[in-house]
């Protein structure tokens, strides 16, 4: 029987991966061999402070899967980062890329600190202190890490010097999310806001759904729900609503995403903008709409709030926004649920383009990146959506279904060495 999860991370994706393993009828042994990580790393980081200290941070690499190709997840840095929760989203990585059907498997890392309070040279310092011991472990051809929570394009480019000092030669595909200039991909920055808007696209078709004037609500304005905005915006939806962690706004009439951003900039939040209304963040999640982007942080929509969303498709563009018995509500309710491993996949899509890039040594324009990106999600989409309606299932458990099938009949075929 699987009973509803606890709030930890690790037993929300346990919890999914076992309704799709109920209805693929895989046994005890499977189930055991697909719910463990390969590898669990943990690294302790010391590292100069400005006043000349030393503070020793703890790390993490965790590699869950490699059986359709090299591991690859981001690396986040945040105080709240622990085991549990990188062990959730390595494993959540080898079913968003399996779903999508680029040849990676899942990983992910972090750091225990917060770079808000350190100075660029003191997060450089831990950044090449932590590359150098989980060096063993990564490289082009086995583990590729990436941006994620407070890390960017500047982090990449010291993990990237950093393995490659070590080595004698430069290597472009060690990681992905570089700056441009040094072997990243055009296209990049926006392509997780980029992927999820295709998805809703198709959504909105399959639903007939105008997105000319649609309404729609993101939750969390940083990278993600800003350039989905943004995007969404240019192609004639109305923004009504958006949100960060300090509070909502709210313009029945639509919201300009770029001046948004602007005020955002100048003041640290989208709270105090002149054309908007200030509205609580619960408020936000349930306003009348056609989209519903929560881009914020995992467990944003909870059963409660489940029963009075009134959008019409939820676009995850987050990692687990929804909390599991929040998904059967929505689902009992008619509201279309494009999942995060759906949704959000479109940053692992153009990382994958990026690493291709490197190896090769040869790049592409950046209309190349966003028709090959377009291509990957739509046709993701249409088959999550079509085994969906085949086996009566809301559309998590149907990327579910698709993603554990490939990867269990790849290890079937691969068998247990030795």
């Amino acid at each position: 029987q699987n009973k509803q999860p606890s709030d930890s991370p690790l037993q929300h994706v346990i919890y999914y991966f076992n309704r799709a393993a109920d209805l693929l009828k895989l046994d005890d042994s499977w189930r055991a061999m697909l719910t463990q990580c390969k590898r669990s790393l943990e690294v302790s980081i010391p590292t100069r402070m400005d006043d000349g200290t030393i503070r020793t941070f703890i790390g993490y690499r965790v590699q869950h899967d490699n059986t359709c190709g090299p591991f690859k997840g981001g690396i986040r840095y945040h105080p709240d980062v622990n085991l549990d929760e990188i062990k959730a989203l390595a494993m959540l990585m080898t079913w968003k890329c399996a779903v999508v059907n680029i040849p990676f498997g899942g990983a992910k890392g972090g750091v225990v600190c917060d770079p808000k309070t350190m100075s660029p040279g003191e997060v450089e310092r831990l950044t090449r202190r932590f590359t150098t011991e989980i060096m063993p472990i990564i490289g082009p051809e086995y583990d590729i890490p990436a941006p994620d929570v407070n890390t960017n394009e500047q982090v990449m480019a010291w993990i990237m010097d950093t393995y490659s000092m070590n080595v004698g030669y430069r290597v472009w595909s060690v990681v992905t999310g570089k700056p441009v200039g040094l072997g990243g991909s055009l296209g990049r920055r926006e392509a997780t806001s980029r992927g999820c808007a295709f998805a809703i696209i198709k959504a909105a078709e399959k639903l007939s759904i105008n997105l000319k004037d649609a309404k729609i609500v993101v939750q969390g304005y940083g990278n993600v729900g800003y350039h989905l905005a943004d995007i969404m915006h240019r192609a004639g939806a109305r923004i009504i609503a958006v949100s960060d962690s300090r509070g909502a706004i709210y313009n029945k009439n639509g919201l300009q995403p770029r001046a948004v951003l602007l005020h955002k900039q100048e003041t640290g939040s989208v709270v105090g903008f002149s054309q908007a209304d200030v509205i609580t963040n619960e408020e936000l999640l349930t306003l009348k709409c056609d989209v519903l982007v929560p881009s914020a942080l995992g467990g944003a929509i909870t059963r409660e709030i489940a029963e009075n969303v009134q959008a019409k498709i939820v676009a995850e563009g987050a990692n687990a926004p929804t909390t599991p018995d929040a998904d059967e509500v929505l689902f009992r309710r008619g509201v279309l649920v494009i999942p995060d491993i759906l949704a959000n996949a479109g940053g692992v899509t153009v990382s994958y383009f990026e690493w291709v890039q490197g190896l090769q040594s040869f790049f592409w324009s950046e209309e190349e990146v966003n028709r090959n990106l377009e291509n990957i999600i739509k046709s993701a989409f249409e088959s999550v959506f079509n085994k969906a309606q085949e086996m009566n299932v809301d559309m998590r458990t149907a990327a579910y279904l698709i993603a554990v099938e490939k990867v269990t009949e790849g290890t079937h075929t691969l068998g247990i060495y030795p």
